[in-house]
């Protein structure tokens, strides 16, 4: 799947303006990723899909799912695929209708839109939000690594896991339960997309951070 849809919840900003998001998240841009992999190892299986989410402050200071950009991508040649992975997610690297591209394009689209998001929101860098991040961010940074990629908008090592804030909000640290216990419709058919999955995960850190506000969690200065 390659797609990229705008899901804003636009309109009048009210009394917030997209610096808020800067300063609710001590200058750093949250941006949901997914990948879908053939195996567990960053730096040995392939990447084989990654979206993006993009999140803004709506009008009445909510975080709010914005555009998602979602990219196909061709295996790497340094890397492999495990049977049981691409029987797990339903890929086929080989199918031609996957519109796949490699992975320094891939990167390269992504990154371009995320590096215009960091900008537009006063930010100085973007932070990986992912449910057990550190598996996408791992994956990430080996796709640079190999792409030899100069422009990485994420930080290295920083992110948000949806997984400890889901085991904390909800007691639930698996994306579907913790998704079902916040009220964010979950389709079990639809999961393993990385553009699915990741526009689930934003729905559930965009519930999660703004229910901490409304209970008095943060309030801008």
């Amino acid at each position: 799947m390659d797609s990229e849809v705008s899901m804003s919840a636009a309109g009048s900003m009210g009394d917030f303006s997209s610096e808020f998001i800067a300063e609710r998240f001590r200058g750093f841009l949250p941006v949901v990723i997914d990948v879908e992999t053939g195996g567990f190892e960053c730096h040995k299986h392939a990447l084989l899909e990654i979206a993006a989410v993009s999140l803004v402050m709506d009008g009445s200071g909510q975080l709010v799912r914005d555009k998602t950009i979602a990219r196909n991508v061709i295996p790497h040649a340094d890397t492999v695929c495990d049977e049981a992975a691409l029987e797990f997610t339903g890929i086929n690297p080989d199918d031609p209708d996957r519109d796949a591209i490699s992975e320094k394009d891939a990167l390269r689209d992504i990154f371009q839109e995320i590096r215009q998001s960091v900008s537009e929101h006063h930010c100085t860098r973007a932070v990986i939000v992912a449910h057990n991040a550190h598996f996408d961010l791992g994956f990430v940074n080996a796709a640079v690594h190999r792409s030899q990629i100069k422009r990485n908008p994420f930080h290295p090592f920083s992110c948000f896991d949806t997984a400890t804030l889901g085991g904390l909000a909800y007691g639930q640290t698996v994306l579907a339960r913790a998704c079902q216990s916040a009220g964010v419709p979950f389709s079990n058919k639809e999961a393993h997309s990385a553009a699915y999955d990741a526009e689930r995960t934003a729905e559930l850190f965009c519930t999660i951070v703004n229910r901490w506000r409304e209970l008095g969690g943060w309030k801008p200065a």
